[in-house]
């Protein structure tokens, strides 16, 4: 029987690498976008020979950029893909490299969602995060997405920056309400730093947690105050608009990942590609395997994972699963034996992880909650 699976499309190409950026993405080489594609219907031919049969019910272009492919590349993608009817079909889009037109086309070709990587509306955070865009820019990429008909858009936030100040933030978050039209989902997330990046090697840059800390509890503040929930600790949407593809990851789905650094959970298998775009050309487009690694996930282990990942949605866990729970229980909401974070307790989400423990809980009784979505919860 055929499965229903996310599938995930890596886009390595950039304009510029962001100064905290870690991920499988490269600046300046946007001549190999054609044969890069080509490497990806390589991989997707190959993925359906040898695997069992699937079918897609959320698709995601990630990257990177994915809004520097030509549109056309991305229709083939779907196209040959064929997702289920009335799949999730995101693009992630730089406000610097879309127009009314590529938008429009990504439309005609399936595409129902945008995240759009605004960042910040702070010309000085920008630069300091290493951003190839200027906040002149997301007002017409926000109209090019209206114009396009795309009305499901989120935008993604980053603060923390060392040169952020909470009023700047303030300014922020009240131009993503105040856009026309008004996005539907919202991600922030905070500054991190990742190793052998400029910002790792920039302390001066380094973000303060306590700074964070004030910077999440304003931005919880001012998007629930504007009718968005949380239902996970760095995303917040409009009723029925959460991201389907990213709750099938929290939920421990089964997805399918191509392109370079991709990663896939299939049944209790991972596995993750070639991390580097050069190489995965040569070996997906010669029809070649790309999988660089694998590792099994089953047991103790898959299970302490599900009820870390439960945690840090509105789904919550049971609060058997936590140990010593009157410890943390200032932390959590407690209704009808389900314990949910609260706003503290999202800032002090690894204070509860430590305590979980799969063996209070039953498989048969996590897999319920596993079934769940923020409307059912909300509801």
């Amino acid at each position: 029987m055929d499965s229903s699976i996310g599938l995930y499309v890596h886009v390595p190409f950039c304009v510029s690498r962001c100064d905290y950026c870690a991920f499988a993405t490269w600046a300046g080489s946007e001549g190999a976008i054609g044969d890069y594609i080509e490497a990806v219907l390589a991989e997707l031919r190959l993925r359906r020979q040898v695997g069992d049969p699937f079918s897609v019910q959320t698709l995601y272009f990630g990257g990177g950029t994915p809004s520097l492919v030509p549109a056309r590349d991305i229709a083939r993608i779907i196209e040959e893909i064929g997702p289920e009817p009335g799949a999730e079909i995101t693009v992630e889009c730089n406000p610097e490299s879309v127009t009314r037109d590529k938008l429009k086309a990504f439309k005609d070709a399936g595409v129902n969602r945008v995240s759009l990587g605004l960042q910040s509306f702070s010309g000085e955070v920008l630069r300091s995060l290493g951003r190839s865009h200027d906040p002149k820019d997301i007002y017409p990429a926000v109209e090019a997405i209206d114009g396009a008909g795309i009305e499901n858009y989120s935008v993604d936030l980053i603060y923390g920056a060392a040169n952020e100040s909470l009023a700047a933030l303030e300014e922020t978050v009240q131009k993503v309400l105040e856009l026309s039209p008004v996005p539907m989902h919202v991600s922030a997330y905070a500054l991190t730093v990742e190793k052998n990046t400029p910002l790792a090697r920039d302390l001066a840059r380094y973000p303060d947690e306590d700074y964070q800390a004030v910077a999440y509890t304003l931005i919880d503040e001012m998007l629930t105050g504007q009718g968005m929930g949380w239902y996970e600790i760095s995303n917040w949407s409009r009723p029925g608009y959460f991201s389907r593809h990213n709750w099938n990851y929290w939920m421990q789905g089964e997805y399918l990942g191509l392109g370079c650094s991709a990663h896939s959970h299939l049944g209790s298998r991972r596995t993750w590609n070639i991390f580097n775009f050069n190489r995965y050309i040569l070996v997906a487009g010669n029809s070649g395997d790309p999988t660089a690694g694998s590792e099994e996930v089953s047991g103790h282990e898959k299970a302490t994972e599900a009820l870390e990942l439960l945690l840090r949605t509105n789904v919550g866990i049971p609060a058997t699963a936590i140990d010593r729970f009157d410890e943390v229980a200032s932390l959590c909401d407690l209704v009808d034996g389900v314990a949910t974070l609260n706003l503290k307790g999202r800032l002090l989400a690894n204070q509860v992880a430590l305590r979980l423990d799969p063996s209070r809980v039953g498989l048969e009784e996590l897999k319920w909650f596993q079934k769940q979505t923020p409307e059912m919860i909300s509801s």
